[in-house]
């Protein structure tokens, strides 16, 4: 009777390990309830549209009023291929996007990883860190009206005061392909410096203090520190803040509306610049989801791989 009991005992037993426990399960259900509303909310705006609209890429839908939508095919698929005119629009415009992706990253670090190692070095401080991030909740739209304001080429702001010092010749003309390219990012940069800052001090504070001390015993000079001890342990935040700027930058949009990008700045077309032409002002609204999708699969492709790095790094490294 008593090994009986015991090998039901045991039994049970094994039965309960795999399984969590009351409060690891209590712990999950308050993680399910506090991701759930950004789950819903990226459900329905995001998700749900996105399954809705693959059908009507393989259609000839001109806008959302139109009633009469034959099937094509893949018609979408090798119009950029085949169609000199769509072709005409969206390489230049990838082109263009692809520069300004250079050098939004390139201001990620300039501006994100140079303002966390100020703060981390020098010590946290509440007050300087909000003044840092408080230029993130400036709309993309009011970035844009303030590139304007700065550097038009008759009334900007920088122009004036440059031309007035005696530093610059001709003016730094905005609306160029040089000034989008160039100044743009900066602005932008300058906008995300917070959120950028916050990834990467996330990072430097991951890192073990005995690392650092002992780096600092031996003798390591802080460029040492920086490319043997820092930047090794922060690649985790480095892909996250690569996964944003990438993604960040093929998506830019309110900017480049305000600087005219629309109606008059051929400088100004990028990518989601010609979508939204195609869609809602050239009748062209299947193309523009079709190629629209057929930009965001490398994107997404790009992401997924510098996840898995992210993870064997981290494993790597545990």
């Amino acid at each position: 009777m008593t090994a009986t009991r015991q090998k039901v005992d045991s039994e049970a037993a094994s039965k309960r390990k795999p399984g969590l426990s009351a409060r690891q399960r209590k712990r999950n259900k308050q993680n399910y309830m506090l991701a759930a509303p950004q789950l819903i909310i990226f459900s329905v705006l995001t998700l749900i549209p996105l399954v809705l609209a693959l059908p009507l890429l393989f259609t000839d839908m001109t806008n959302f009023k139109d009633l009469q939508i034959d099937f094509i095919g893949v018609d979408n698929f090798t119009r950029l291929f085949t169609d000199a005119s769509v072709a005409a629009d969206y390489w230049p415009a990838l082109i263009k996007t692809v520069r300004f992706t250079v050098f939004n990253y390139a201001m990620v670090f300039v501006f994100g990883l140079t303002f966390a190692l100020l703060m981390y070095e020098v010590g946290f401080r509440g007050g300087l860190f909000t003044m840092i991030y408080l230029p993130w909740m400036v709309s993309g739209l009011a970035l844009g009206f303030l590139a304007l304001m700065l550097f038009s080429e008759s009334t900007g702001t920088v122009n004036l005061i440059l031309e007035e010092w005696g530093l610059l010749g001709d003016p730094i003309n905005i609306k160029s392909e040089t000034g989008t390219t160039i100044i743009l990012p900066i602005l932008v940069g300058w906008k995300a410096a917070g959120f950028n800052m916050a990834i990467f001090l996330a990072g430097l504070l991951s890192i073990p203090k005995d690392t650092v001390e002992a780096s600092i015993v031996d003798g390591a000079s802080y460029r040492q520190r920086l490319f043997r001890v820092y930047f090794p342990q922060m690649i985790p935040s480095f892909v996250i803040a690569t996964i944003f700027a990438l993604m960040g930058s093929f998506k830019v949009f309110d900017e480049l509306a305000a600087m005219g990008g629309l109606y008059q700045n051929d400088a100004a077309e990028f990518l989601s610049i010609i979508f939204f032409r195609w869609g809602f002002t050239q009748n062209k609204l299947a193309l523009g989801m079709t190629l629209a999708v057929m930009t965001f699969v490398p994107l997404m492709i790009v992401a997924i791989a510098l996840q898995r790095y992210q993870k064997h790094a981290t494993t790597y490294q545990d």
